[in-house]
């Protein structure tokens, strides 16, 4: 049966291209995506499969029950953009000024929605039940995954796997780890207030610039001199903003950045470490200061038993010619509800594009990958989830 399946998928490979390359000309960001939720949901409803639209916002669930008896297993892709203009100089360049798929989260719904077709044409043959989590939001915390559980997208569901194009990896390399392999992601915002004035009279002012640089190179110290050196930890500021005329003392400054951990107790040390930085340095520039600090993804861990088992199914197919295991990725993933919920697992499929030694990394503004890895990917999930089913 997983010969006529893997058939099917190289013979809807082109109907994936068409439909990646549709979305990627019509990119909708996190929590806009109503066009798109619209395509999806079409899609099924033409094939006559079991679709509910609107899950947790809007996210959309299909339902393919197999002939068979078995497991229940879901089945995740995310189709939302980013707030990114297409820089790329190709056909199917994104039709909107200012957003565009540079993730390739437009490749992952084309293969999940051709995986659902191939399926459902086997379903008097497939054991179990499958369930195809389509999501939103991805890109923006708090994300489309946390809603659709919350709205029991994964009721009933014995296990759940997903994977995400990897631009940067060759094509047909499946990455995979046991426990952590994505990172906590959350954001924080800090403003330094102090009081401005004239830049020939500093003595009379309190410069927020020269506290919030302070601020910059004392935050770094976290990870390097408080942190436990063999676990992983990022502070990065990515935001300083201090706008005013050239001769004039800025009374406020603000930073923004964010922090990646795996671990809760290393991360509620860090959120610690700051506000006592933060409060410190401030108190010695006289300046006061606020303070968010917002909690994003938690890390993803992937459990053994399914992660074990991926590998396994892995093993033969064709497309695939490396498995390895992976360095934990520092990236945030919303993929991380899902397994607190149920068992499962979240690998990567390399798609580096053909002929280019150095790709573009994502969220790039001329972001693209191989379209081959959508079948690639399609034919792991497939094994995957009907080989866990019996």
């Amino acid at each position: 049966m997983l010969e006529t399946l893997f058939e099917k998928l190289e013979n809807g490979w082109e109907e994936m291209v068409e439909i990646r390359r549709y979305l990627h000309q019509h990119p909708e960001v996190s929590f806009k995506e109503v066009k798109t939720s619209q395509f999806i949901a079409d899609f099924y409803r033409q094939l006559e499969i079991d679709v509910n639209p609107g899950v947790g916002g809007n996210g959309v669930i299909a339902r393919i029950d197999g002939a068979r008896p078995g497991k229940t297993i879901a089945l995740r892709a995310d189709f939302d953009a980013l707030p990114i203009h297409d820089e790329k100089e190709v056909p199917y360049r994104s039709t909107i000024d200012g957003v565009m798929h540079a993730c390739g989260h437009d490749g992952h719904t084309a293969t999940l929605l051709v995986l659902a077709k191939a399926m459902n044409e086997l379903k008097a043959e497939l054991p179990g039940t499958y369930v195809f989590i389509h999501q939103h939001a991805e890109e923006y915390a708090p994300g489309g995954a946390k809603p659709m559980v919350e709205a029991g997208c994964l009721d009933g569901v014995d296990a759940v796997f997903g994977t995400h194009l990897w631009a940067t990896e060759p094509l047909g390399k499946i990455q995979y780890r046991t426990g952590p392999i994505m990172a906590a992601a959350d954001r924080f915002e800090i403003t330094i207030q102090g009081a401005g004035g004239h830049g020939a009279q500093p003595h009379k002012t309190k410069d927020s610039i020269v506290a919030a640089s302070q601020l910059v190179g004392t935050l770094q110290q976290i990870v390097s001199r408080r942190v436990n050196p063999i676990e992983p930890a990022v502070v990065t500021i990515g935001s300083f903003v201090a706008e005013n005329a050239f001769n004039v003392i800025a009374d406020t400054a603000k930073l923004g950045g964010t922090v990646r951990t795996f671990s809760e107790d290393t991360r509620d040390f860090i959120i610690n470490e700051m506000e006592r930085i933060i409060k410190g340095t401030c108190l010695s520039a006289d300046c006061s200061y606020t303070f968010h600090y917002d909690k994003g993804y938690p890390a993803v861990v992937n459990h053994k038993e399914e992660t074990e088992h991926l590998v396994k199914a892995v093993e033969g197919i064709n497309g695939v010619s490396a498995i390895e295991e992976c360095d934990m990725q520092m990236g945030g993933e919303d993929f991380a509800y899902y397994l607190q919920k149920v068992p499962g697992t979240f690998f990567f499929t390399g798609a580096q594009p053909e002929g280019v030694e150095h790709p573009y990394p994502h969220h790039h503004p001329k972001f693209d990958f191989n379209e081959k890895a959508m079948l690639t990917a399609a034919r792991v999930l497939a094994k995957a989830a009907i080989t866990y089913s019996q």
